[in-house]
């Protein structure tokens, strides 16, 4: 079933790279926060590189001005995310949280069967809003589309 608002956050654990790959929990991430959490179906994909992690660049002082915190999150491992956040000149302070196995975005319930593409399975383009873990706004991209889930979209509705 996928994540309503309303709901908690379910316990999952992210890896991130930070003097080696670290571990971080779903509550070390939104526990006590006000966060965005972003997923893209991969790095270093087209519309994920060229459109959706620039805009929250562009953006993220916005989001902090409001006392937002920011993440990003793909079905990658940390290695991948870490290159892909370099690349791009992702922000201090912007999370980049690698969900290797897609174990969080199975329990979000916003898995999607990429194997036509060869990616495997992968997150869904979303976007969502939580304070103190719990899903305030949640904005799911149809497949193929990016309108929903950008910056500019989820700094509007908030």
């Amino acid at each position: 079933m996928t994540i309503q608002i309303g709901d908690t956050i379910p316990a999952a654990t992210f890896s991130v790279l930070r003097d080696g790959v670290q571990q971080l929990s779903s509550d070390d991430v939104f526990k006590g926060r006000k966060v965005v959490l972003f997923a893209v179906p991969g790095a270093f994909t087209p519309t994920c590189s060229e459109r959706h992690l620039p805009g929250f660049i562009d953006h993220y002082q916005d989001f902090r001005k409001r006392g937002i915190d920011v993440a990003c999150m793909a079905v990658n491992d940390a290695f991948v995310m870490q290159a892909w956040a370099r690349h791009h000149h992702v922000p201090d302070g912007m999370s980049v949280l690698a969900d290797g196995n897609g174990d969080f975005a199975k329990a979000l319930g916003l898995e999607m069967d990429s194997s036509k593409y060869g990616m495997g399975m992968r997150s869904k383009r979303f976007a969502l809003y939580a304070e103190d873990a719990v899903v305030k706004l949640l904005h799911i991209e149809a497949p193929g589309e990016f309108r929903v889930s950008s910056a500019e979209a989820m700094l509007a509705a908030i």
